[in-house]
């Protein structure tokens, strides 16, 4: 070890109890708040770091606390700066910023065990305020040790005399959580699951970043980050289906205002002046979907699904462009089973009123563009061309016009669809789909844009595929005679690598990532598929762990029609089960617990039947004096001084004698006898 390290140590060791229990307490405390810096104020986070290094300075100087008045000072800043950033003191970001100042407030008022079990149970529930926000194995772990800080510390507070190791006290902490997780776990798996009571708002804002989004403004984003959150994975019930087909479809942009896209909006969910009128052929394919929150009633589903999902609660609804919709926002993970067809057609087979409600543009925008489809529509190749025909000639364009996919295109002007075709010639999915459906409705084709996800990544350990927000895609739908809606991926003609197996979007890797690359790129591969199965093994069993599946537990037990209360009197015939295992046990504990012991106390309690009162901290030697005190009196009830005297001389002998260690094995077999002879004296009574 350094000698700069070794000295360090030195100084830590020689530290009294007080500063060494409070800078512990400190590490622990900052363990539970870091996840926390990422969702509070900069204010917050740096006031937080702040107080507790100056806790921790004063704490290794052995100085003193500050005062009363200036802690009151601060709470009433840190009150008003909270105010400031939310608007109000109540609500759930209000809430943790409060907590997390509090907390480390109060470090600086530990003057007696009182306040410090404040300290520990305000951190426990700053550490709870991290599963609001993530409930990922990885936060799982991460509290899980804070967990065994805080525990550590609460056991330690609870042995005030001396100065007790640490790890002494980590090992009872840690003894305690192992014997309350069986108990956890039963709660866990047979607790009755109730629909939650409240949701957590997230920030809807997706501006800069890969996602999905309810609406889509084209050219406002200079440079677009992948992001590599999981957005949902699929497991397929046999073959899965080539990734150029994984079309996974969300909300449907069909009104354009010149640069944002939004959903047409429709008279209701299940009236629409075009129906759905969906037609399926081939065989259907059947997966399971585990949806991440979205704070949106969309179900991500295979283009396109017939049947609607199997999701618990309310049934979900198809609207009349094939999406479906749950019937209420999905704020927690959820798991449903689906069937989707790969082949089908859907929408109105003839031209109808309603399909021109897909052909407005906005006027005073994209003059080039309109000029454009004026061109292709005088030219007399393209006469009396069909829609299937005036399509495929907008994608020769775009294979062959020197059109490029990136994800920094810069930012757009007003005209997004002249910018795209004839100055920049470059964007990604959006910028593409925008200005080929605005080019297809120049030219009088309806058209329409559809956002979702396309592919996703085979995860060869937990056999499922991972669709994550970097997935997001927008492609377009042209209507054609005879056969409805057809989808129609502009991408695909810039970039064919971004719709299939090869060329995916990729985040830039960080510096441990590059390593295991440079060093084994199949390794890095493999750790980060082995930790995406372990991760869906828990979203799985745990986070997903619904009331369907505990149901599902009782009929694998045995019946036939399980209920709320079969599952109630189940746990409630486990908690009786265990409460007579824990009084037996206890019961049987006693009568192992030192019979050495317990055979003194029942000597006192025959002693005191003739007068000789006595404590827990009399010796047998002092009893033995106390009883030959009396021997010139009348010994009551015929009681034998000199043998009751001897008796217990042995019974001092017994525990107290330095025996060789070898004698020591006859030691159960003496206090045997002991009790024997014990029996046979006779005692006042």
């Amino acid at each position: 070890m350094p000698g700069g390290a070794r000295a360090v140590l030195t100084r830590l060791t020689a530290l009294p109890r007080d500063s060494r229990d409070t800078l512990f307490l400190l590490v622990v405390i900052a363990w539970v708040l870091v996840p926390q810096v990422e969702r509070i104020p900069l204010w917050c986070s740096l006031a937080a770091g702040g107080v507790l290094l100056w806790r921790g300075w004063l704490a290794l100087q052995v100085k003193p606390l500050p005062g009363r008045f200036w802690l009151l000072g601060a709470l009433g800043l840190t009150l008003a700066a909270t105010y400031a950033t939310h608007r109000t003191l109540i609500g759930p970001e209000a809430g943790v910023t409060l907590l997390v100042v509090l907390l480390t407030l109060k470090t600086l008022e530990l003057r007696a065990r009182r306040d410090a079990f404040v300290v520990f149970f305000l951190s426990f529930f700053c550490m709870l305020s991290n599963f609001l926000h993530s409930q990922s194995l990885l936060t799982a772990f991460g509290m899980l040790a804070g967990l065994l800080g805080l525990l550590t510390m609460l056991v330690n507070a609870h042995m005030p005399v001396g100065r007790p190791p640490l790890l002494d006290a980590a090992k009872t902490a840690g003894w305690m959580a192992l014997l309350g997780a069986p108990i956890m776990l039963v709660l866990f798996v047979l607790f009755p699951r109730m629909a939650p009571l409240w949701g957590v708002p997230a920030d809807d804002n997706l501006t800069g970043r890969s996602g999905l989004s309810g609406s889509m403004e084209v050219g406002a984003i200079a440079k677009l980050a992948l992001d590599e959150s999981m957005a949902m994975r699929v497991r397929f019930e046999g073959p899965p289906p080539p990734q150029k087909d994984l079309y996974f479809r969300g909300p449907v942009l069909s009104s354009f205002d010149g640069r944002n896209w939004q959903p047409m909006r429709a008279r209701s969910l299940l009236n629409d002046s075009l129906p759905a009128n969906l037609q399926v052929t081939g065989t259907p394919i059947n997966y399971e979907v585990t949806l991440e929150p979205t704070r949106r009633r969309w179900l991500l589903l295979l283009d396109a699904a017939v049947k609607p999902p199997e999701l618990p609660g309310p049934p979900s609804v198809m609207m009349a462009d094939l999406q479906w919709i749950a019937a209420r926002p999905i704020t927690d993970m959820v798991r449903y089973k689906a069937q989707s067809h790969l082949e089908f057609r859907h929408g109105p087979q003839q031209q109808t009123l309603g399909l021109q409600d897909y052909l407005d543009l906005p006027p005073g925008f994209n003059p080039r563009t309109l000029a454009l489809a004026a061109e292709i529509r005088r030219d007399a190749r393209y006469a009396n061309a069909s829609n299937t025909e005036l399509v495929g000639v907008v994608m020769d364009r775009l294979r062959t016009g020197g059109y490029t996919y990136t994800l920094e295109p810069g930012v757009y002007g007003t005209n997004t669809a002249d910018e795209f075709w004839f100055d920049r010639k470059t964007g990604f999915c959006e910028h593409i789909a925008s200005a080929f459906v605005v080019l297809m409705r120049a030219l009088d084709i309806p058209a329409r844009i559809v956002t979702g996800y396309q592919g996703g990544t085979l995860n060869t350990v937990g056999g499922f595929w991972v669709v994550r927000q970097s997935d997001a895609h927008a492609w377009a739908e042209v209507w054609q005679p005879e056969q409805g809606w057809v989808r129609v991926d502009p991408t695909s003609a810039v970039a064919p690598g971004r719709i299939g197996s090869f060329d995916r979007l990729l985040v830039p890797q960080g510096v441990v990532g590059q390593a295991l690359n440079r060093m084994s790129p199949t390794l890095a591969a493999q750790l980060r598929a082995t930790w995406e199965a372990v991760n869906n093994g828990w979203n799985q069993w745990v986070l997903n762990y619904t009331q369907g599946q505990q149901l599902n537990l009782l009929k694998d037990i045995g019946f036939d029609t399980p209920s709320w209360e079969d599952l109630s009197y189940l746990l409630l015939g486990i908690i009786v089960v265990v409460s007579l295992v824990g009084a037996s046990w206890t019961l049987w504990d006693r009568t192992q617990h030192d019979p050495w012991l317990r055979l003194l106390a029942r000597a006192r309690k025959q002693l005191a039947k003739a007068g000789i009162d006595s404590s827990t901290s009399t010796s047998p030697r002092q009893l033995a004096q106390q009883v030959m005190a009396r021997q010139a009196e009348t010994t009551p009830n015929g009681m034998n001084a000199q043998a009751l005297h001897d008796w217990l001389i042995a019974l001092e002998a017994e525990r107290y004698a330095n025996a060789h260690p070898q004698q020591r094995t006859h030691q159960h077999k003496r206090l045997g006898e002991l009790k024997r002879q014990f029996d046979q004296l006779a005692w006042p009574g």
